[in-house]
């Protein structure tokens, strides 16, 4: 029998790399984006920015692992079967968006020298990071990732207030 709700531990995997993700796009959006290299500020935002980075990795490899381990409830519909066939993309792309932008951060991280010049205040930051070739990954997966996001969102408010199926209880805590 399936359950009607997502093992617990990938729920709270669910909903907190929500929020390090929702920080980590902040930081990079509003903080990193505007501050100059030069700003002293720079270096504490980064660090915040490279934390949050390596938890959202850790956690992303973590909710893989329960997800291939665990029993889940059976798939939603839309009452569109190109959607429905869909969903599991969408899913699996926002952990592929996930784990590249990941990526793309610690490849600029490394060329740059940042964990030294961040944790060991060993060196200075670039002029700019820009001339970094993960930096245009990074830049592009990021709004990709805001965007894939933002179509979960939709797509979880669609099926709770239009189809109204409870599909957002598949991953709050109770009872499976």
């Amino acid at each position: 029998m399936q359950p009607k709700r997502y093992h617990a531990a990938l729920v709270t995997l669910h909903w907190l790399l929500a929020a390090l993700l929702i920080v980590s796009l902040g930081i990079g959006t509003f903080a990193l984006k505007t501050l100059p290299n030069s700003s002293p500020d720079k270096i504490g935002a980064l660090q915040g920015h490279l934390i949050v980075g390596g938890l959202i990795l850790l956690l992303t490899l973590l909710r893989l692992v329960v997800r291939m381990r665990s029993d889940h409830p059976a798939p939603a519909t839309t009452g569109n079967a190109l959607l429905d066939r869909l969903a599991p993309a969408m899913h699996w792309s926002l952990y592929l968006l996930v784990l590249v932008m990941v990526g793309s951060g610690i490849a600029m991280s490394v060329l740059a020298g940042l964990p030294g010049i961040v944790f060991g205040g060993v060196g200075s930051l670039p002029a700019d990071f820009n001339a970094l070739p993960p930096r245009a990954v990074h830049g592009i997966v990021a709004k990709l990732l805001m965007l894939a996001i933002a179509a979960h969102v939709a797509a979880a408010l669609y099926h709770q207030f239009v189809r109204r199926d409870g599909l957002l209880s598949r991953m709050g805590f109770g009872r499976s």
